[in-house]
């Protein structure tokens, strides 16, 4: 299983055969009791982007991972991966992606390799290839000389990268990153999304991300939404939308409070500080 092997190319935009829509909604929505947490949403990404949602905490960005990554049943409308039908062929759709929630899903009980071995085996990789898969994914991530160190003496950073190597030991084919530099250092946040952008540069994964730094899906993001109390209110080319403006030397920012007239924070670095901020995230988000 030699596949993490390559340089990394920084570029956003498209790779020349990724015009293929690899996922669609239409109309979908998600309550929870009388509350609507998503509210019709339309939305379409293409094989090989990275695609950005963006809004408040609380507007429903990791409501609608949750459903497409099948953890949270529709209420209406429906979703479809790769031309998997979301409710009806979750074992498919399962099959094909990644997830990266906000949550810390490393255990610090157990070292890097103990916690990729795990997932290993969640994902039926042959005991003849496991090892060599471990290995890979540790190479690709640089987390060779901390493999058998406990995760709870690793940094932020080092959670971060061993969590997105447990979700991209089956070559998924699109990755969902809910927050994924939240409570990374600057240098921490910058080396996962060098990472982040290597996976699809060399293998055309498609990534699907929330994010609360906009100056990162400013730069990342092929095309952005902006949600705002479970619906989108604009979708676009981050370079379109800044235009649309007609302010000079807009950001993503100013688009974003020009629409939803909210701020986004974040923090922290270490183990505990990373799950305590997690959590509050995960409560908030």
């Amino acid at each position: 299983m030699t596949i993490f092997t390559g340089n990394t190319d920084v570029s956003k935009s498209l790779p020349n055969n990724s015009q293929a829509v690899i996922l669609e909604t239409q109309g979908l929505t998600r309550y929870f009791d009388k509350a609507i947490a998503v509210d019709d949403l339309n939305i379409t990404v293409e094989q090989g982007e990275i695609f950005g949602l963006l809004g408040p905490n609380g507007a429903g960005k990791s409501t609608v991972i949750k459903m497409l990554t099948t953890l949270l049943p529709i209420s209406a409308g429906n979703a479809t991966i790769a031309g998997y039908d979301v409710t009806h062929q979750a074992a498919g759709v399962r099959r094909i992606l990644g997830y990266v929630p906000q949550a810390l899903s490393a255990d610090g009980s157990l070292t890097g390799y103990e916690n990729l071995l795990i997932f290993a085996k969640l994902y039926d990789i042959p005991r003849s290839r496991r090892q060599r898969c471990i290995q890979d994914v540790l190479g690709f991530m640089g987390l060779q000389d901390a493999a058998h160190r406990l995760v709870r003496n690793y940094s932020g950073g080092m959670i971060r990268k061993l969590e997105i190597a447990q979700s991209i030991m089956h070559q998924p084919r699109i990755l969902f990153l809910d927050e994924p530099t939240v409570g990374l250092d600057p240098i921490a946040r910058n080396q996962v999304w060098q990472l982040v952008q290597q996976l699809r540069a060399d293998y055309g994964t498609t990534i699907f991300l929330t994010t609360h730094f906009l100056e990162e899906a400013d730069s990342l993001c092929s095309r952005v939404v902006i949600m705002q109390q479970g619906q989108v209110v604009t979708t676009g080319v981050p370079s379109d939308l800044k235009a649309a403006l007609g302010k000079p030397n807009a950001t993503l920012d100013d688009v974003f409070i020009h629409h939803t007239g909210d701020q986004l924070k974040s923090g922290g670095v270490n183990y505990r500080d990373t799950a305590r901020t997690r959590r509050t995230s995960q409560r908030l988000g």
